[in-house]
């Protein structure tokens, strides 16, 4: 899998100083600085300390069997375009050489659903999706089925209906407003439909 996080820092320079020093037990393979520039910071080969607690599908060791890419951003701030730019380069790369399928790149927000939130509202899903990675829902006319039996053969592992609404609509449908409706029901069934997690063995 990939793993895409924001960093949550004034700059890619003070995420650098706090991903290299071994007493933070804090990783990434990638850093993206603000002007696009990618920095590899551990072997893809190598396991880096980016995931922390959480699971995605039957992964619950996430660090072991993915990538993590650390995006520099504040948390509030649109992503600057030569940063997007380069971390879509970088996946074509690390999903070419790993046979990543496009909905095993997730955000961290997603495997720890309530503990993490980046890479947030302002990341743009959807332009990953129309360079080929990633998945985008589409609406489906799927009614009488679980929101959450839907959203854990997606991949999610959360129990708290209201949080796994927030954290699908936080990637899918940030524009989104109160309780669970139709279009989360139709946009989850879609994803669990064209990318179910038990599809078969996940090698990455």
């Amino acid at each position: 899998m990939v793993v895409l996080h924001y960093t949550a820092m004034a700059s890619a320079d003070a995420a650098c100083r706090t991903l290299c020093n071994p007493d933070n037990e804090v990783s990434a393979h990638y850093l993206i600085d603000e002007d696009g520039t990618v920095r590899s910071m551990v072997a893809e080969d190598q396991r880096a300390w980016h995931a922390g607690a959480g699971a995605w599908g039957d992964v619950v060791d996430v660090n072991s069997r993915s990538i993590g890419i650390e995006i520099a951003n504040d948390g509030f701030s649109p992503f600057a375009m030569p940063q997007i730019d380069a971390l879509i380069v970088l996946l074509h790369g690390i999903t070419q050489r790993w046979s990543i399928k496009p909905e095993r790149i997730i955000g961290h927000s997603d495997m720890a659903p309530g503990r993490k939130i980046d890479p947030g509202v302002r990341f743009d899903w959807r332009r990953l999706w129309c360079e080929g990675l990633g998945v985008w829902p589409i609406e489906s006319g799927a009614s009488d089925v679980s929101f959450a039996e839907m959203a854990a053969r997606f991949g999610y592992r959360c129990d708290d209906p209201d949080l796994l609404l927030s954290v699908f609509r936080m990637r899918f449908r940030p524009w989104a407003a109160g309780p669970l409706d139709a279009t989360d029901i139709a946009l989850i069934t879609d994803l669990a439909t064209r990318f179910p997690v038990d599809a078969g063995p996940a090698t990455a």
